[in-house]
């Protein structure tokens, strides 16, 4: 729509002496002005507001989400994608990670596995906070901004997202829904799990009526329904209907958000994933199996790249891709340290491999992206860990294209070794140890 303030100025340039009918050199230029003047001045519409939302959906392994119907999931897929992924970190690796619930979970949150944030079970013991988590970035750069979390479980909230923990910043959500399993007079706890179940279902209707009306910017939901299914029945029909349950809980939520992009000025993007598989049978998990590493995304989001399209991406790579889109800004020494990489727009590389070769680190890359050089950084230390700074050294540069580098490490004894391989468009990072 054209601005009203045009109508005065095109009157004002005919009262200054401009006699379009005697000069027509003057004529066409003056109607030059008034149209530049005209499609300068037309509202132009503002950025879209960015917010974000994560679903984890507690223990559905990637088959049996592909052989049930789910329209809610399809839905969203069919606006993003839908990738098979998975968990557990390196298998026989040094980042190992049991395929246990909140093990997954903060594998989520702050983009690294067991060997970096130290939760190993859902005991939580020992979190490590230097390893931070996806809210306490985004809120440091964006206090203005609001968070939430609606959870069925309120560990997550107070132990991971660390509301309840001093290293943690004390970092609460603006807005929370959660503690329910522990209200024994509302939700008496039965031996078939149907409390788990209200109990879900008030944190969907709670969630979706949160991003209705006050739209958090970033927001994460956890339902625990279908893991209990799994261990009380394994694979089973009470597994299918709840996750058949779970499907009409994210049609809730997702009708949230279609309704804020429709009546408001935001652009929104959509994670929905598992923190495990199962084993054979069904009933369990927290081993290396297949089926217990092997799990699923769900997301509406566009620029999905061949990470998410040809590769199988992890529970990891979600924490960065949200990062991308709500441009989060984090500090090179964080960055260096996380082990997920964004499944939209552009990457250099994936799948980074480090070995001992005599008296030489061998380095090894998957090329997505050609252009431009691969800087190798590396420290001995991991001062890190423990709140402190590595001290990197660039070692080497040498082109993407090549896919490896060499390094000698004759002058650099250590026990242990951090390498660094910074790209155009993303970093990845490996650890050697030296054993003897």
């Amino acid at each position: 729509m054209v601005n009203s303030i045009i109508r005065p100025e095109m009157n004002n340039m005919l009262k200054m002496g401009f006699d379009t009918r005697k000069k027509p050199v003057i004529k066409y230029i003056c109607i030059a002005l008034l149209l530049a003047l005209l499609v300068t001045s037309c509202d132009s519409p503002s950025p879209k507001t960015r917010k974000a939302v994560f679903i984890i959906v507690d223990g559905i392994p990637a088959d049996v989400i592909e052989r049930l119907d789910t329209p809610a999931l399809d839905s969203i897929s069919k606006v993003g994608g839908y990738a098979r992924a998975h968990v557990g970190g390196e298998k026989d690796g040094y980042s190992q990670t049991p395929t246990i619930s909140a093990v997954g979970y903060n594998s989520l949150l702050t983009g690294t596995w067991v060997n970096k944030h130290n939760v190993w079970d859902n005991d939580i013991k020992e979190p490590n906070y230097h390893y931070q988590n996806i809210f306490r970035f985004f809120k440091t750069q964006y206090p203005e901004k609001k968070m939430a979390v609606f959870s069925t479980w309120l560990d997550n909230r107070t132990r991971l997202v660390g509301s309840d923990a001093k290293e943690a910043g004390n970092l609460q959500p603006d807005y929370y829904f959660d503690g329910l399993e522990k209200d024994t007079i509302k939700y008496p706890h039965d031996t078939v799990a149907r409390y788990i179940h209200l109990i879900d279902e008030a944190v969907t209707d709670t969630a979706a009526a949160v991003i209705s009306r006050m739209a958090p910017d970033l927001s994460w939901v956890y339902l625990e329904y279908t893991d209990d299914m799994g261990h009380r029945y394994g694979d089973s029909k009470q597994l299918d209907d709840g996750v058949m349950i779970m499907d009409k809980q994210m049609q809730r939520i997702w009708q949230a958000i279609q309704y804020r992009e429709k009546n408001f000025n935001e652009e929104w993007v959509i994670y929905i994933t598992t923190d495990h598989g199962r084993g054979e049978g069904g009933h369990h998990h927290g081993g290396q199996s297949e089926r217990e590493r092997t799990t699923w995304i769900v997301t509406n989001a566009r620029d999905l790249n061949e990470r998410f399209l040809k590769q199988q991406p992890a529970i990891v790579d979600i924490m960065p891709s949200i990062v991308s889109f709500l441009n989060i800004n984090i500090p090179r020494e964080n960055l260096i340290e996380i082990d997920g990489m964004s499944l939209t727009g552009k990457i250099s590389a994936t799948d980074a491999e480090a070995s001992l070769e005599n008296d030489a680190i061998r380095i090894k890359w998957k090329v997505i992206n050609k252009e431009g050089k691969a800087k190798i950084w590396m420290a001995t230390t991991n001062n890190f860990k423990a709140g402190g700074k590595d001290d990197y050294k660039l070692i080497t540069e040498v082109p993407v294209a090549d896919r490896s580098a060499k390094i000698d490490i004759q002058q650099t004894p250590s026990d242990f070794y951090k390498i660094v391989i910074e790209m155009p468009y993303n970093f990845l990072n490996r650890w050697v140890e030296v054993k003897k």
